[in-house]
């Protein structure tokens, strides 16, 4: 399968590289990225050939969160319509968070909002020293809705709680502290600490690391089909709210909105 957003090489050893391919638009997730990410998650987990998936980006940064662009059509569309498209991105992450493969990601730059989710979605994440992350969407007059399980799940609430409503970045060793990230390295030694993480999978069952897996997210905090609606219900209700019409707004006009004093 070929894919317009997205780059995945395979080497011999069955390690395969997923790359999120947007480098002029920081990778951010547009509707066709997001359509393809469920597509690739669900390829890799079902390839036999593959034993751990690497998830990356292409260009400066790991992931710039939600397409603006995406953002401002759901806002002009109606509301069955907006539920589906936020459906589609619950489903997206949700098959990578449940990919039955290794999940290791790796941040060649910053992440912002979705992009803080993809690294929760990974089962470690490592990072480059200097880059910067934060969840972004209140600025916006959004709320992190669907990564927000992925997101409690990964620094658990009283760590989230200091980033999850104030959009306020952050760098790298907070990123650790908090939990996002396993690691934060030289950009120099990336590649050696993703291979740190990669290797020792590949002397374990495939079928024992999948089962593992699902045993782990089993026990974890909940995240079935009741809180992922929840989630889709919350981000399609701030989209029908005049705070995401004013931020978004604000925005590409290049202003402040109403509530920036």
């Amino acid at each position: 399968m070929t894919y317009e957003t997205l780059a995945i090489t395979t080497d011999d050893r069955g390690v395969a590289t997923l790359t999120l391919n947007r480098p002029e638009k920081h990778n951010a997730m547009s509707g066709q990225m997001i359509v393809e990410l469920k597509q690739a998650a669900e390829a890799l987990g079902a390839d036999d050939a593959v034993r751990v998936v690497v998830l990356t980006g292409a260009g400066k940064s790991f992931c710039a969160g939600g397409d603006l662009g995406w953002m401002q059509a759901q806002m002009a569309a109606d509301p069955d319509t907006r539920f589906v498209e936020a459906r589609k991105l619950a489903e997206a992450l949700h098959a990578l968070n449940t990919m039955p493969k290794p999940l290791i990601g790796k941040l060649q730059g910053n992440a912002f909002g979705g992009g803080v989710g993809m690294a929760s979605v990974c089962d470690v994440a490592v990072g480059v020293d200097s880059l910067t992350m934060g969840l972004t969407e209140t600025k916006l007059g959004l709320i992190p809705a669907t990564i927000g399980p992925y997101v409690l799940s990964r620094m658990g609430e009283a760590m989230a709680r200091r980033v999850f409503m104030s959009a306020r970045l952050f760098k790298a060793p907070e990123a650790v502290t908090l939990g996002l990230l396993a690691e934060a390295v030289p950009a120099e030694d990336l590649d050696a600490a993703v291979e740190a993480e990669v290797t020792p999978y590949l002397a374990c069952a495939p079928q024992a690391v999948a089962r593992a897996k699902a045993l782990a997210r089993a026990l974890g905090p909940r995240i079935d089909d009741d809180v992922i609606d929840h989630t889709i219900g919350e981000l399609v209700a701030c989209w029908d709210g005049p705070e995401a019409k004013d931020g978004i707004g604000a925005f590409f006009a290049k202003q402040k909105p109403s509530w920036v004093s």
